[in-house]
C-alpha cells in the first residue's frame, strides 16, 4: 500500500483525550501534551510517567507516554515532516535503523497497559463512549508503530480497522464527540484515495470512503475544543498540502506556530508549504527566521534536519533565481548527514542550476546522482523529474 498506508496510520498521534482520571493526573497530561508539540519530548516522557504515579488507572497517561516514545524514534529516524508522507516518498526508507530495544519495550509496554485499561472499562460498561474512545486511539497508536517502525503496513491495516471500528462506535453513542472524527474522518480520506482495487479492499475488509465526508470529519475535530485538537490541526496540514489547497494548510500552520512557538519544524512545514504554493520569496523569509531558531536550539535535532533546512531554503532560493546563494546552500545540505532523499533532490536542483548556466555535463553528473539517491530511498517522482531533465 506504500505512502498512503504510510499515511493513514502518520495521521494517527493518538490524542489523549479527558479520560476517567484524577485532576493532577489530568493537569500533567495536559503539560506532556503541550511539551511533546514544543519539540521537548524527553521533557513530555518524564510528565507522562508523573501522570501515571499520580493516578495508575489513566489509560490517557499510558498511551501518552507511548506516543511521547513513538515520537522520539519517529525524530531520530527523520520522517517527521510532511515531505515524508506527500505520496512522493513512495515507502519506508532503507536508511532507518531499528529502535533500540529498550524504547520498543518501553513503548509495548506502556500501550499495553493503555488498552488493558479501556478494555477493563468497557468489560463494566459496553456503552461507555469514552472508554470506546480511549481503546480506539490506543490501538491506532499501536497501527502507526507498526508501519512507521515495523515497517508492516498489513499488520498496520489490521489495528487500523479496529480503531476505526472503535471511533465509529464512538460517534454513534456520543455524536457530540467530535474528536472521534479524526480516526474515522482520516481513514475515510484515505480510502476514497486508493487506486481502485485498494479501495475495494478496502470496502470489503470494513472502511468507509468518502473523500469530502472524510475531511469534514477531521475539520470538526480540529473545531472541536479537546485534548486531540492538535492533532487534527497537523493532519488537515498533510491533506491540504496534498490535495493542494496551500491557503488552508498555510492557516492552521499559523495557528500550531501561535500555540506551539518552541517547535522550530511548524516553521519548515511554513517555508515548504509556500515553496509549494510557488511562493519562493515568502518561503525563503520564512526559511530564513526558522533557520536562524534552528541554528540557537540546543535541544536535539531531528535527523538530517539541518541538511533539510538547507536544501529547502536551496531551492527556494533557485526558483528566485538567486543562484550563488542557492549553490551555497544546496552544496551545505550535501555536506551534512540527511536523508538520501534530501540529498537526492539536493543535487536535483544543483542540475537545474548547472543546466541554467550551459553546462550539460555538470547537469548530467547531478541528475544522475539525484536518481540514484532518489531511488535508494523510494522517492521515485523526484527521481523520474531528474530523469526526464536529462534527455
Amino acid at each position: 500500500m506504500g505512502a498512503v498506508a504510510a499515511l493513514l496510520v502518520l495521521l494517527l498521534l493518538a490524542p489523549a483525550a479527558r479520560a476517567l482520571a484524577n485532576p493532577e493526573s489530568e493537569a500533567l497530561r495536559l503539560r506532556a501534551s503541550d511539551q511533546i508539540y514544543n519539540l521537548d519530548r524527553d521533557l513530555a516522557i518524564a510528565t507522562y510517567r508523573q501522570a501515571i504515579v499520580v493516578d495508575p488507572h489513566d489509560a490517557g497517561a499510558y498511551r501518552g507516554l507511548a506516543s511521547g516514545l513513538w515520537l522520539s524514534i519517529t525524530f531520530r529516524r527523520g520522517n517527521m515532516t510532511v515531505d515524508d508522507y506527500l505520496g512522493k516518498v513512495t515507502g519506508p526508507s532503507t536508511q532507518t535503523p531499528p529502535p533500540a530495544p529498550e524504547a520498543a519495550a518501553a513503548f509495548r509496554d506502556a500501550l499495553d497497559r493503555a488498552l488493558a485499561l479501556a478494555r477493563q472499562r468497557l468489560e463494566a460498561n459496553a456503552n461507555d463512549a469514552d472508554a470506546h474512545f480511549q481503546l480506539g486511539a490506543a490501538v491506532g497508536l499501536r497501527a502507526s508503530y507498526t508501519a512507521t517502525v515495523d515497517g508492516s503496513a498489513l499488520r498496520a491495516f489490521r489495528s487500523a480497522r479496529e480503531a476505526y471500528d472503535e471511533h465509529e462506535r464512538v460517534m454513534a453513542l456520543d455524536p457530540r464527540r467530535k474528536d472521534a472524527g479524526l480516526i474515522v474522518g482520516t481513514y475515510r480520506y484515505v480510502v476514497a484515495a486508493l487506486a481502485l482495487p485498494l479501495r475495494w479492499m478496502a470496502y470489503v475488509a470494513g472502511f468507509g470512503g468518502g473523500k469530502e465526508r472524510g475531511l469534514h470529519l477531521v475539520e470538526e475535530a480540529a473545531n472541536y475544543p479537546g485534548e486531540s485538537q492538535a492533532d487534527a490541526r497537523f493532519a488537515l496540514v498533510l491533506i491540504y498540502n496534498r490535495e493542494k489547497q496551500y491557503d488552508d494548510a498555510l492557516k492552521q500552520l499559523v495557528v500550531l506556530r501561535d500555540r506551539y512557538p518552541r517547535n522550530r519544524l511548524v516553521w519548515l512545514e511554513l517555508g515548504s508549504t509556500n515553496l509549494r504554493a510557488g511562493r519562493a520569496a515568502e518561503a525563503e523569509r520564512l526559511l530564513n527566521e526558522g533557520i536562524a531558531r534552528f541554528a540557537s536550539d540546543a535541544r536535539a535535532r531531528m535527523f538530517g534536519e539541518e541538511a533539510l533546512w538547507y536544501f529547502k531554503r536551496g531551492a527556494a532560493r533557485t526558483a528566485l533565481g538567486h543562484d550563488r546563494a542557492a549553490r551555497e546552500d544546496l552544496e551545505h545540505a550535501l555536506s551534512v548527514d540527511g536523508r538520501r532523499w534530501v540529498h537526492g533532490r539536493a543535487h536535483l536542483e544543483l542540475g537545474k542550476l548547472a543546466l541554467k548556466a550551459g553546462n550539460r555535463a555538470a547537469a548530467r553528473i547531478e541528475f544522475q546522482a539525484a536518481i540514484s539517491l532518489c531511488e535508494s530511498d523510494n522517492d521515485s517522482a523526484f527521481a523520474d523529474e531528474a530523469r526526464s531533465l536529462m534527455k
